[in-house]
């Protein structure tokens, strides 16, 4: 699985991705969990606010820092 938090370094941004290396350490969830700050790049996610999480390419959260349970449950639909 591929995670990528979107974010240019704001607070919201970097707990998201605590948040998220946390719940994958946790679960042990085999994961890759990439940080893009370049705005150009976030721009190709059309993602207009951050953070944003986006697994295996798809934006699954965007502009706000959802609970742990939020990101263990969006996580878990990529299991098998």
């Amino acid at each position: 699985m591929e995670i990528k938090i979107l974010g240019t370094g704001c607070p919201k941004c970097k707990t998201l991705e605590k948040m998220t290396r946390d719940v994958v350490e946790q679960n042990n969830i085999d994961a890759t969990i990439t940080k893009v700050e370049d705005i150009m790049d976030i721009m190709k996610y059309n993602v207009l606010s951050t953070p944003a999480l986006v697994v295996n390419e798809k934006v699954e959260i965007k502009g706000r820092v959802p609970s742990a349970d939020e990101i263990k449950q969006v996580l878990g639909k990529y299991q098998q």
